[in-house]
């Protein structure tokens, strides 16, 4: 799925190039709509065909909303907003949710991939930085197919991919040269706990062989003027009682990515969609829960990134805000 490497004249033209790639991948993602395997779940439905798999997403994209995002890392937000196109369904069932309106109900407005790509150009028109899909693994393929349609007609901004990363890794390699950012969550260092609270089977061996593969492609994160161009960034969401195993997760990135790869440190959890069914997860999380991970990004000398304050205030209708790291107190 990776293609040819591109001519010299398209090294030159990245729009170029984009559109070169878009149309090398795209017979091959579209072939996984007649029997998704577009994530690990590998379901098998026809897409194409209106057969519906385990995240009930159909063929077509259904996005819940779009706008300038100013609640994301500080290089992604910058001064005019990240370009935040949100997409309906996932293809995990995290119990504490905090998107769960859209992410379980399917709410939003089924689309065109025409109207996708229109969606990204009008994001530029309004001065964003970047165009930020969310989750958006389980439309893969017409989103390459909006890229090339964007690409084609003017978009020149990074492309940022914001996901759960419970990918096909045959997806994310097939993506090289069309995603500049990766913005991917590790979530847990168990897959006990990644089944139970996310129904999500065999969760760690795959997200840590899709985030080793999403760094192999972009490298560290690289800025211009303060605003990230290209690169990737870990999201650490902290769960109550050492449920998400963050200090495992930062031994794995210290020991497999160095200590030059830049993490988001989220604070936020609170308790939303059927979390309050668990004990364990009723409550947000505990300073002895913040401090463990903050004592072990000092010991492995990972430094670069954003930690949000303990208890910070956070606005529940964004979820992946984040805040500058004035101290880590």
């Amino acid at each position: 799925m990776n293609g040819d490497p591109p001519s010299a004249s398209a090294k030159d033209n990245p729009r170029k190039d984009k559109i070169r790639r878009a149309g090398k991948a795209l017979p091959v993602l579209m072939r996984s709509l007649e029997h998704c395997d577009l994530c690990p779940r590998r379901c098998g439905v026809n897409r194409l065909k209106g057969e519906k798999g385990y995240c009930a997403a159909g063929a077509e994209p259904v996005v819940y909303s779009y706008a300038p995002h100013h609640g994301e890392e500080p290089p992604l937000s910058g001064r005019s907003g990240s370009g935040t196109i949100f997409f309906s369904r996932c293809n995990m069932e995290c119990v504490y949710c905090q998107n769960y309106q859209f992410s379980q109900s399917g709410a939003g407005k089924k689309i065109s991939a025409r109207d996708l790509g229109d969606i990204m150009l009008e994001l530029q028109g309004a001065g964003c930085h970047n165009i930020n899909l969310v989750s958006p693994t389980h439309f893969a393929p017409v989103i390459v197919e909006a890229l090339k349609y964007a690409c084609s007609d003017g978009l020149e901004l990074p492309v940022v991919y914001n996901t759960g990363c419970y990918d096909s890794l045959d997806v994310i390699r097939g993506l090289r040269g069309l995603v500049d950012i990766y913005l991917p969550d590790m979530r847990y260092s168990s897959d006990a706990m990644a089944e139970k609270y996310s129904a999500a089977p065999g969760y760690v061996s795959n997200n840590r062989a899709v985030v080793e593969e999403m760094y192999r492609q972009v490298g560290h994160l690289e800025t211009s003027r303060g605003i990230a161009y290209k690169g990737l960034i870990i999201r650490l969401l902290i769960l109550p009682g050492g449920i998400s195993g963050t200090t495992e997760t930062l031994e794995f990135i210290s020991g497999t990515l160095g200590s030059g790869v830049y993490l988001s440190i989220m604070s936020q959890y609170y308790p939303a969609y059927k979390a309050g069914a668990y004990k364990e997860l009723s409550h947000k999380i505990s300073r002895e829960d913040y401090d463990a991970v903050i004592k072990k990004m000092r010991e492995l000398g990972l430094h670069n990134g954003w930690v949000q304050p303990f208890h910070a205030e956070f606005d529940e209708r964004y979820a992946g805000e984040n805040l500058p790291p004035e101290d880590f107190s």
